[in-house]
């Protein structure tokens, strides 16, 4: 292996408050990282780098870790111009407009499911991120929910069961049989094929009880939970998460003062998706309250065909800061190390010696151009596992 340092940072974003200016971000000012293989070995002020194989002058550029999407659903086919076009035009988004999405999926092959996923996880790559979970939740039946993750496993280790996305049409008129149905065949199906059970807790999907039916089960299995929580409307969906010590609570947009409390007070991550509420036109998440409350944010995109069609991380970040109440620092940290807090992760998200190197080069002097310049493709270099992929 070699040892390549990159050099004259103008502002590197380590994510240690132990290193650099003590903040939360970590920042090293005119900084150095040094990549052996697929790891950070060494960061600290670039005039006390250490010898190396080969040097890379950012002159005088920033670098943060890479994004860590911790929330998509990208084995799918087809889209939903059509429900967007109608949406913008006036009528309010519903979870019944997943059915599109689940027709159009099971009617595709393997190959154009995959390459799908291989599509727009390039996309997402070239605008920074480096690590990303992805779901099932599109087939809704043992066969189609077992494949779309044997697809998800073959770009990503963070895949997610979601067979509870929505009741199958298949079982309209039987909710019930399809519980029984996810906790069962169809959950000894896709068990060996994930890491995660998730559900959707929302009216017009899952209720509390049956949405704690399907956790458990999983967690029987082996699978730890996460949980479409509180997009809609209030409910049980982030008490439910914090109860059974979900890694996170994805959406939170409908908060009460005891959710907040909660989410504070457990180890369950608050993962926002502003892309969801920029896409239906819905309230924006209050990130301003969860962080002052004390609780762990963290950012993703929600990349999916329905409510939330884009991949790019700093376009989130961008909304973030502002319609959420965050301040640059704070949606950068929560795109990179609240998205590995998000998936329990601690070698990614962060530029430290042991993290796996995984960097991003900004054409710009300051992480905080990613929420000043919103729109413009700021990413110059991708590093991923101590490779440049961009």
């Amino acid at each position: 292996m070699t040892t390549t340092a990159v050099t004259h940072i103008a502002s590197l974003v380590t994510n240690d408050p132990s290193l650099g200016n003590g903040t939360p971000l970590g920042l090293i000012q005119d900084a150095a990282v040094v990549i052996d293989g697929d790891r950070i070995v060494w960061t600290g002020e670039s005039s006390k780098a250490p010898a190396t194989d080969n040097v890379l002058d950012a002159a005088g550029r920033a670098v943060i870790p890479g994004f860590v999407d911790s929330h998509s659903h990208l084995v799918f086919a087809g889209d939903r111009t059509e429900e967007f076009n109608a949406r913008m035009s006036g009528q309010p988004y519903r979870a019944g407009g997943i059915r599109t999405t689940v027709a159009a999926t099971r009617a595709a092959s393997d190959d154009d499911l995959s390459a799908n996923v291989a599509r727009y996880l390039a996309e997402a790559l070239r605008q920074g991120t480096t690590t990303f979970e992805t779901k099932s939740g599109y087939g809704l039946t043992v066969e189609d929910e077992a494949r779309a993750l044997r697809i998800a496993g073959r770009h990503t280790d963070e895949v997610t069961y979601l067979g509870a996305h929505i009741v199958s049409p298949d079982y309209a008129d039987d909710p019930a049989g399809y519980v029984d149905l996810v906790t069962g065949p169809m959950l000894d199906a896709c068990a060996p094929h994930a890491r995660w059970i998730d559900v959707f807790c929302e009216q017009g999907a899952f209720d509390g009880d049956q949405a704690r039916a399907i956790l458990t089960a999983g967690r029987a299995k082996g699978l730890h939970p996460r949980v479409h929580a509180n997009q809609l409307s209030y409910g049980p969906g982030v008490q439910l998460a914090v109860e059974l010590d979900a890694a996170s609570a994805d959406h939170c947009t409908h908060l009460t003062d005891a959710d907040v409390d909660a989410l504070a007070q457990g180890n369950t991550v608050a993962t926002l998706l502003p892309g969801a509420e920029f896409s239906t036109r819905a309230e924006w998440p209050d990130a301003r309250r969860l962080l002052d409350a004390g609780a762990t944010v963290a950012l993703s995109t929600d990349c999916n065909p329905g409510s939330s069609f884009t991949s790019s991380v700093p376009f989130c970040i961008a909304l973030a800061v502002r319609d959420m109440g965050m301040t640059p620092d704070e949606a950068v940290w929560a795109a990179t190390a609240g998205g590995a807090a998000a998936l329990r992760r601690t070698d990614v998200g962060r530029i430290t010696p042991g993290a796996r190197a995984d960097l991003v080069l900004l054409d710009a002097p300051s992480h905080v151009h990613l929420a000043y310049r919103p729109g413009v493709p700021l990413v110059s270099a991708v590093w991923r596992r101590g490779e440049r992929v961009v």
